[in-house]
């Protein structure tokens, strides 16, 4: 998915408390958290990307924890906008399950995909251990898997995607696929590596013996 973090930047921020782009702050700290992780990133290293003082982040955020919750739904809610608007011009549902696989493809690779992706950062470092963060994680996954159930169903009453497969289960195996993607991406692959796996998975959507 690009990377909302990279953005130009703009003029620096430090020393203004509260006088900020909240948006504009918290996609830096998405860049670094997904890069580095939360245990990664120090509250030192979350001012230097995000311009401010260590007292404006304290003030608007409280502390790092809470940086990383506002960060995650900023980038819930940009990716979610984003995924949408990648699908939604395709009539058909097998279409809009390619162009969602392909969507996932160019965040998965080069500079971009090494980068990371904040819901399996976040997911991989916290979920186990807090709640709230769990929370926040599985309502992602439910999203996506629930968007991409939509589009199998979508399929199957267009004709474009067999109705011998169960949309749940596949749906299901896509969310795995999609977030499986983000990881591999971080350890360095090429577009044509990735876009070689969104071609296969699309076999997902045919009936199967």
């Amino acid at each position: 998915m690009e990377n909302i973090a990279d953005t130009p930047q703009e003029p620096r921020l430090r020393g203004r408390p509260r006088e900020f782009d909240t948006d504009l702050a918290l996609d830096r700290a998405i860049g670094l958290f997904s890069a580095r992780g939360y245990h990664g990133t120090a509250i030192s290293d979350l001012a230097d990307a995000m311009q401010l003082t260590p007292g404006s982040i304290y003030k608007a955020f409280r502390d790092k924890r809470g940086i990383l919750l506002a960060a995650f739904d900023r980038y819930r809610a940009v990716r979610s906008a984003k995924l949408k608007a990648a699908i939604e011009p395709f009539p058909l549902g097998r279409d809009k399950v390619r162009a969602a696989l392909q969507f996932y493809a160019e965040a998965a690779h080069g500079d971009v995909g090494q980068r990371g992706c904040l819901v399996v950062s976040t997911a991989a470092e916290l979920a186990a251990s807090d709640p709230v963060v769990a929370e926040r994680v599985d309502l992602a996954h439910a999203t996506n898997e629930a968007a991409m159930k939509d589009c199998v169903l979508l399929g199957q009453s267009d004709g474009s995607i067999s109705t011998g497969i169960d949309a749940a289960d596949t749906a299901r195996a896509l969310l795995c696929l999609l977030q499986g993607m983000r990881v591999v991406g971080k350890t360095g692959r090429s577009r044509e590596q990735m876009a070689a796996v969104a071609d296969v998975a699309m076999k997902l959507l045919d009936e199967r013996p």
